[in-house]
């Protein structure tokens, strides 16, 4: 008669433990350890060290940089997106907005500005809304080159936004034109200009109807809040918003030559392609006796720059990033080890010499 046999499995031991015996690395056993108040504040202060320069040097590793590099322009299928919010200091009845390009096409057809009549001065809360804009975008103008790298890495934008609305209601008439919108142009040379009249359009062009107005109507004074290319993108700083143009003489034309670049910017989570520039501004009064012709008005003339500029945010390799905390661990252990060792010499020497002097003590008092 068969008996089944029941198979009963034998202990073979931990695996971990036989992990355990191939290490190769010698150890000392704590019977032979010897502990002392001076290792135990080196160790406090080494580990207090190590993570202090892991966290700087992880913190600079996610902090990237931005690589500058240029190429020629080759999307010349792209399409040019211009933002505009513009106020005048003439009522919107004697304004006239238009922009042609280089094809002599109407670019109103690719969009509409809104025009509404307001104030040209502004109230407490919006004055002070614009003049940080104006003062801070001032100072980045002037001081880019030196802190172009903390903008593109801190995100910064220059968007402020629209002016807040108005605290309190003046009890006048309007003076002013707030002209805004944003329309797509055709990527090529154009001129946004805001002149006295209404403009008529022909069929190759068209004209401004200005004959019913007086010289006293003539008033370009005017206050820039936006005036942007493209979409909005952190680290580009637009010249002309926050810019304020008071003018004396009404029969005076105001010309912005504008250099437009197109920019993309490459980040790790997506990529832009937008639109920055660059601008020169000249003044100069209508005086037809002395030889100065021209339309009074406010001209931005714009062209395309031949040349892309790509902003592309880069990060150091990952192996080399843990090679630098590697090498911050091992040499923050070994040097607060060495510096463990020459204190612990130095004060067992100054312990020795004051025991024997207190034995030379001893005896020569007997």
């Amino acid at each position: 008669m068969e008996t089944d046999k029941v198979s009963i499995p034998r202990y073979r031991g931990s695996r971990l433990n036989k992990v355990k015996k191939l290490d190769i690395f010698p150890k000392i056993e704590e019977t032979y350890k010897e502990t002392s108040s001076v290792g135990g504040t080196f160790s406090i202060i080494s580990f207090a060290l190590i993570i202090w320069l892991v966290y700087s040097e992880t913190s600079y590793y996610l902090n990237s940089k931005f690589v500058f590099k240029f190429s020629p322009d080759v999307q010349l299928e792209e399409q040019l997106k211009i933002n505009i919010d513009i106020t005048v200091a003439m009522p919107c009845q004697f304004v006239g907005a238009d922009i042609l390009d280089s094809t002599n096409q109407n670019a109103f057809k690719f969009g509409h500005l809104e025009e509404e009549d307001t104030w040209f001065e502004l109230a407490p809360n919006q004055k002070i809304h614009f003049d940080y804009k104006k003062h801070f975008n001032s100072y980045l103008r002037e001081e880019y080159h030196s802190i172009k790298d903390l903008l593109w890495s801190s995100s910064f934008t220059t968007m402020f936004g629209d002016l807040p609305p108005r605290s309190d209601q003046p009890d006048r008439p309007h003076d002013a034109c707030r002209i805004y919108g944003s329309f797509i142009l055709n990527k090529v040379a154009g001129n946004f200009h805001i002149t006295a009249g209404k403009s008529i359009h022909l069929p190759r062009g068209h004209i401004h109807i200005s004959s019913f107005m007086f010289d006293v109507d003539y008033n370009f004074t005017h206050r820039i809040n936006k005036f942007s290319f493209g979409d909005s993108s952190p680290g580009i700083v637009h010249p002309l918003e926050g810019d304020e143009q008071i003018i004396d003489n009404a029969m005076t034309v105001v010309n912005y030559f504008i250099e437009v670049v197109p920019t993309t910017v490459k980040t790790f989570l997506n990529t832009v392609s937008t639109y920055q520039y660059s601008v020169k501004e000249l003044k100069r009064p209508i005086d037809h006796a002395k030889g100065s012709h021209g339309m009074p008005g406010i001209f931005f003339k714009y062209d395309m720059s031949a040349l892309r500029v790509t902003v592309k945010q880069e990060r150091d390799n990952l192996g080399m990033f843990l090679v630098r905390l590697c090498s911050i661990v091992g040499g923050v252990y070994v040097c607060s080890g060495i510096l463990n060792n020459l204190v612990q010499i130095i004060l067992d020497f100054v312990m020795c010499n004051s025991a024997s002097n207190g034995i030379k003590y001893e005896k020569s008092t007997m």
